[in-house]
């Protein structure tokens, strides 16, 4: 049988290779297992079960949704392709013990992957998920045919979008939105976000463009991943027909990234730091911020300018989760586009972040490239790249053990001031640029990550980067 693992959000693989329904079966009836075995004060013994545009994800869904049924849960299954938040708001709104995500997020069209999230609405944590590959084949799968469930009531097909939507509205405020006039275009590359922003901003006067919005299991040939390389087609478009902002979710639409209205890239991690500096300025609210290690080191500069504690986790939004649980969190944050907000769900929302975005601006009334300018007019410029290369896995830990140990003098011209080696290397100098390597969760990928002053300067810590991967 496949050996099935999760990573750093669920567990993913290539599509009728390992991930196959008789796979599914196994991961769905250890995960039902798992909830039987530790139920949940205060929840239902219910499973929210969704999916998105992939090969067959409906088909996949159906089947874990038999599973479930089958062993006495009551299920909730979508009739559609869903964004991931809208599944992990219903698992916390319906006191749901869990929830299931049918998808690969931004990987490759050949991918398809389960998401497991817990009782309080967000990725599960790495010990839930480790339980969960240990009740693998256990007990053998057990399961009732989907239309049989439907008919004895067990299984109800039901669209949870709505009440995401309402919440989101509840998040920000919704009516200054509502007559901002702002012209907003959202790039779906071709994912579940398609649409979102149409059915959100319906009625207000707000002109909403939705780019790349087909249903398209190949994606128009990219990877659904929000990164300059794959805006190709919308950059084009905003150079004829500019917008006030363009907002990009990936394959679930549970990440950001963006441009401006001409077609300008903006990093992820200037989303973050302009969502930072609102709630912040704007909305004069305070917490803790927690971020990830391989976001921008302004985030670092702005909190010590705030005056507002610092969290730094290891990659993957479980980790960020864990820290909004504990409560006073002001901002969640990631690198890869991932952000979540107090008071909503410990969990990343493309759409709450595209939604705080379009009060920003109604709140500011000045456009996205001023607000940019004035961060790094305040904190000065934060350049940033990765590369992803090949590497084999039976090599990771050697590299991994050989950076710890032996780490620059320094990094460019600057002293190397500190190593953090928790989840990944991470060399950050004296002068706040750093170099971080550190090795995919669900892939034989290293992906090398470097922040400078300078665009140059970032090539040249990458290509250092690089160099060490031949060491070993």
């Amino acid at each position: 049988m496949a050996s099935i693992k999760f990573g750093t959000d669920g567990w993913r693989s290539v599509i009728a290779e390992d991930f196959t329904f008789d796979n599914i079966a196994r991961v769905a009836q250890a995960t039902a297992d798992y909830w039987s075995d530790n139920p949940v004060a205060g929840t239902e013994r219910k499973v929210i079960i969704g999916y998105d545009r992939r090969f067959f994800s409906d088909r996949f869904a159906q089947r874990t949704a038999e599973v479930f049924a089958g062993n006495d849960y009551a299920v909730v299954l979508t009739p559609t392709p869903v964004p991931t938040p809208s599944v992990s708001f219903a698992v916390k709104d319906q006191r749901a013990v869990g929830g299931v995500m049918i998808t690969a997020s931004h990987n490759p069209p050949i991918f398809n992957g389960f998401k497991l999230k817990s009782h309080y609405g967000g990725s599960s944590d790495p010990e839930t998920c480790q339980a969960v590959e240990s009740l693998l084949d256990r007990n053998p799968i057990r399961s009732t045919r989907l239309a049989d469930a439907i008919a004895a009531r067990q299984l109800i097909v039901k669209d949870v979008r709505p009440a995401h939507y309402r919440a989101l509205k509840r998040l920000v405020d919704f009516k200054l939105i509502a007559r901002s006039k702002l012209r907003f275009a959202h790039e779906a590359l071709f994912g579940v976000g398609a649409g979102c922003f149409e059915e959100l901003l319906s009625g207000t006067t707000c002109k909403v463009t939705t780019l790349n919005g087909a249903h398209d299991p190949l994606f128009g040939g990219i990877n659904p991943e929000p990164v300059e390389q794959n805006y190709a087609r919308s950059q084009a478009f905003l150079r004829r027909h500019p917008h006030d902002l363009c907002l990009v979710t990936d394959g679930d639409a549970d990440r950001v990234g963006g441009m401006d209205g001409r077609g300008n890239y903006l990093t992820t991690h200037i989303l973050i730091c302009l969502l930072l500096r609102h709630l912040f300025v704007n909305h004069q609210s305070r917490g803790r911020v927690v971020k990830a290690l391989t976001a921008t080191s302004m985030v670092d500069k702005m909190c010590g300018d705030y005056g507002l504690e610092l969290v730094e986790t290891g990659v993957g939004f479980k980790y960020v989760c864990a820290e909004m649980l504990k409560g006073d969190v002001l901002l969640g944050a990631e690198e890869s586009g991932g952000i979540g907000f107090p008071g909503h769900i410990p969990e990343r929302d493309g759409l709450a972040a595209g939604l705080m975005l379009l009060e920003m601006l109604a709140t500011e009334r000045v456009s996205l490239n001023k607000l940019v300018a004035v961060l790094e007019k305040e904190f000065g410029p934060h350049r940033y790249g990765r590369i992803d290369t090949h590497f084999p896995l039976e090599k990771r830990a050697a590299l991994m053990e050989r950076l710890k140990h032996n780490p620059p003098a320094r990094l460019l011209r600057s002293p190397v001031a500190d190593v953090k080696a928790f989840d990944g290397v991470k060399y950050v100098a004296q002068d706040g640029s750093w170099l971080m390597l550190r090795g995919s969760g669900t892939e034989p990928i290293l992906r090398i990550y470097a922040e400078a002053r300078t665009d140059a300067a970032v090539r040249r810590l990458l290509r250092t980067g690089v160099q060490f991967t031949r060491q070993v």
